[in-house]
């Protein structure tokens, strides 16, 4: 194993001190992907793929990362992603995350299945944060979590599409997943080597699914959860239960989980103020295209109509950049400040979106660039640009 590094320089420092501090079942949650995990490492992989374009003898002073997204400005165009369980990377991991994006200058997307629920984060932050919704066979609960984030303030509601059925993690079903863990010997051994992450669990009641036990019906504890949570994935859902989706929120409305140009264009005509391409970090269907390889088409498809967004493998402030380069005008990092939460808690966090944005800002720089509104795909080699 290498060792720990002294000074955090990059996000994959971040990842290997989580690697020491996180539980192996909620590590291997946060670094896994679906069966052979080929899509997982496609999206790391065609981004290192991209090659840049370099530029000298060009004033670089005055430079700005600064954008909007969905017209909110922000510092740089990232966005917290939704992801599940990440109370169980740090205690209140929500909470810190969400604390740490506002004050940072970028968006912060609550997941439905969050251990802190929409209360929790509301109370520790002072602006809109999104919250992202998995559209339930129980229609009369999704209505009242959207009901619940619009008493929130939220500022979008962030529509996941990609997980009618659940894909297979290898790793999950091998670690027994549950939260909390099971008082297994595995386990316990596991937990002795992480007492950092054991302490800070203690001071927290937060070890549940906040947004769904005591809100759903029927679900009182983590163990009527479990039984719930099966029943509940929708195959049936379509593009036309989006209608009353949209109706019931009524504010700006993101649709994640897309990678095909057709979707695109039934995404733009449900009215959608912007899509994401995804895979869903290659935790759904492995052999699927990585999310930067579908971009380019998508962008030119629809991006006259609709703002268009992405996620998967966005590890530094260069992936970023090749994103906005190739048409997307955000970039969602989930794993990216999962590590940096589970290594280092809020202050984690924040050095992530700082390791980031100095990635960024340079990377833009060294291509000739002062404005992040005057990249384009001219900074990207020209084989990046097929």
């Amino acid at each position: 194993m290498p060792a720990m590094p002294e000074v955090i320089t990059c996000v994959e420092d971040l990842r290997q001190l989580a690697r020491r501090r996180v539980p192996r079942m909620f590590y291997d949650y946060v670094d896994a992907g679906s069966w052979t995990e080929s899509t997982y490492r496609a999206n790391e992989a065609d981004f290192a793929a991209l090659k840049l374009r370099q530029r000298v003898a060009v004033d670089l002073a005055n430079r700005s990362t600064a954008a909007t997204l969905l017209g909110v400005p922000v510092r740089m165009p990232v966005a917290l992603a939704p992801t599940g369980l990440t109370g169980m990377v740090h205690a209140d991991g929500e909470m810190l995350a969400a604390r740490s994006a506002e004050r940072f200058g970028v968006p912060f997307v609550l997941s439905t299945m969050s251990i802190c629920s929409i209360e929790d984060v509301r109370a520790v932050t002072t602006k809109p944060f999104w919250f992202q919704l998995y559209v339930l066979k129980d229609r009369a609960f999704v209505e009242s979590l959207i009901d619940r984030a619009k008493s929130a303030g939220c500022g979008a509601l962030v529509v996941t599409l990609d997980l009618q059925l659940l894909g297979q993690r290898h790793k999950d079903l091998k670690n027994g997943l549950t939260t909390p863990p099971k008082p297994t010997l595995a386990n316990l051994l596991d937990l002795m080597t992480k007492l950092r992450w054991g302490l800070s669990m203690l001071g927290t009641s937060r070890r549940q699914f906040g947004n769904i036990v005591g809100h759903a019906k029927g679900v009182t504890s983590q163990s009527s959860f479990a039984s719930w949570r099966q029943q509940q994935f929708d195959p049936t859902l379509t593009w036309a239960d989006l209608e009353w989706i949209k109706k019931r929120w009524g504010g700006k409305l993101i649709l994640k989980g897309i990678l095909d140009e057709e979707d695109a264009r039934l995404a733009v005509n449900s009215g959608a103020d912007a899509l994401v391409v995804s895979n869903h970090g290659g935790r759904q269907l492995d052999g699927a295209e990585s999310s930067i390889a579908a971009l380019p088409r998508i962008a030119e498809a629809v991006g006259r109509h609709i703002e268009v967004h992405m996620d998967g493998g966005v590890r530094s402030g260069q992936d970023v950049l090749k994103a906005w380069a190739l048409g997307a005008r955000g970039c969602y990092i989930g794993r990216a400040y999962l590590y940096g939460l589970g290594a280092l808690g809020e202050a984690g966090v924040t050095r992530c979106l700082e390791i980031l944005h100095k990635e960024l800002d340079l990377t833009m720089a060294f291509c000739g660039k002062t404005r992040l509104a005057d990249v384009d795909a001219s900074v990207l080699a020209p084989q990046a640009r097929r």
